[in-house]
């Protein structure tokens, strides 16, 4: 059988988190990596990622047009940003070269809500050279969304889905410490927000309209938010000291509504000291509740998404889509 060939378009801390446990995919061919950190370009990945030289290259983005055109992979694993406006051109390289796109944008997880005419343009641009582009992660993309579709799976009544994410915040790298405003002031916090300098948790209205697209909901509208969880007393991560009175955390919703009733809710909880849980809440018949004790793991997760989607996205429809299209994905050890 042949291997599915793999390019990892970004090397960062989710790219080659992912890149070293594709390399011992037996399945997968890692053909090469694009990046613009000229401490990785021109090495191969396997240095970059401390597993050993496979013997595949990182080249520069400068390159990854005709890169591309010529390593002709099946797959794109693209990593590189938040914003499908700023990863439009990266998705565009990749399509054009007849590459299937799995991203971890997370505004692509359902990009017709904020980026309407790019989200049309790449569907045609896919359709057009017969390949498929998803947007996934483990949020978007599972605990917000996916999971809580799947559990609607043995009721024949819902009147509301609840879904709680509960995270320690101090337990994660350092990115993800700054982008919530661990200790800023909360006016600091809400500055920085306003001007897109951190962002804390993107996609609460992505999730919300996949579950509503998989459920065959249709919502009257949306609402979502943050704001800061204060320190009442010192606190210590690896990588910021929080005095009273600073950021430790955030408190997130997005919220959709049928009529004047909340239909789905999502809450994001996510501070020093916190416990790690995620929940689920389904109101119906039968009623569910669901809860993971361990919480589920960002990053690690992030990467297991990605990579078991890789086989899905060679059977799936042409064109953007959602993880409403792909059959389930599990753990692949084989294919």
């Amino acid at each position: 059988m042949r291997k599915i060939r793999v390019v990892i378009y970004g090397l960062g801390a989710i790219g080659a988190l992912i890149a070293k446990h594709l390399i011992n995919r037996e399945w997968i061919e890692l053909v090469g990596a694009i990046d613009i950190d000229p401490n990785k370009v021109g090495k191969d990945i396997g240095e970059v990622v401390g597993t050993g030289k496979i013997g595949a290259k990182v080249i520069h983005d400068d390159e990854a047009e005709a890169f591309l055109k010529e390593k002709k992979p099946d797959v794109v694993v693209h990593t590189v940003t938040t914003y499908l406006d700023k990863a439009f051109p990266q998705l565009e390289k990749s399509i054009t070269s007849g590459a299937n796109v799995v991203s971890t944008s997370e505004t692509l997880a359902y990009p017709w809500y904020r980026f309407p005419e790019l989200a049309e343009k790449l569907d045609k641009m896919a359709k057009e050279n017969n390949v498929s582009v998803l947007g996934t992660g483990v949020n978007p993309g599972f605990i917000f969304d996916s999971l809580p579709a799947f559990l609607t799976s043995v009721c024949v009544k819902v009147d509301k889905i609840h879904v709680i994410r509960s995270i320690d915040a101090a337990k994660r790298r350092y990115p993800f410490q700054k982008k919530y405003g661990l200790s800023l002031s909360p006016e600091e916090f809400r500055e920085k927000m306003a001007k897109g300098e951190i962002t804390a948790h993107v996609g609460y209205a992505e999730s919300i309209m996949l579950i509503a697209s998989m459920l065959g909901i249709k919502l009257d509208r949306i609402e979502e938010g943050q704001e800061p969880v204060i320190a009442e007393k010192p606190m210590k991560t690896q990588y910021f000291s929080i005095k009273p009175g600073q950021v430790c955390g955030i408190r997130g919703w997005g919220i959709g509504y049928v009529g004047d009733k909340e239909f789905i809710k999502l809450e994001l909880l996510a501070a020093v000291g916190r416990q790690d849980y995620d929940e689920v809440i389904i109101e119906g018949e039968p009623p569910l509740k669901w809860r993971n004790e361990y919480g589920t793991s960002g990053d690690i997760a992030t990467a297991a998404m990605v990579i078991n989607a890789i086989p899905k996205i060679l059977e799936a429809p042409k064109g953007l889509i959602t993880m409403k299209d792909i059959t389930i994905p599990s753990f692949k050890a084989k294919i």
